[in-house]
């Protein structure tokens, strides 16, 4: 899962969300899309950074870029979270 944090109005947040569901698609990864500016809480952590990608929820996430996709961190990320571990 990709978090993606946005808010309105951001051309940068048009063009990450734009390239990023090339990539997502390719791997069947599934993007939740958040606005920093409905939470506090957010916009006071990301709000600078707007947008940022996050793998895994706001919570517990790995920041992977901000501003633009970085997509050779981006895939790299999806395919090590796509190979299962060995036991």
């Amino acid at each position: 899962m990709l978090t993606l944090l946005t808010r309105a109005y951001c051309h940068l947040c048009d063009e990450m969300r734009e390239a990023l569901g090339v990539v997502a698609t390719g791997f069947g990864a599934q993007i939740i899309e958040l606005d920093v500016d409905a939470d506090p809480t957010l916009e006071e952590a990301f709000g600078e950074w707007v947008p940022v990608l996050l793998l895994g929820p706001v919570a517990d996430g790995v920041r992977l870029c901000h501003y633009w996709l970085d997509v050779e961190r981006v895939t790299a990320a999806l395919t090590a979270a796509a190979v299962p571990l060995s036991e």
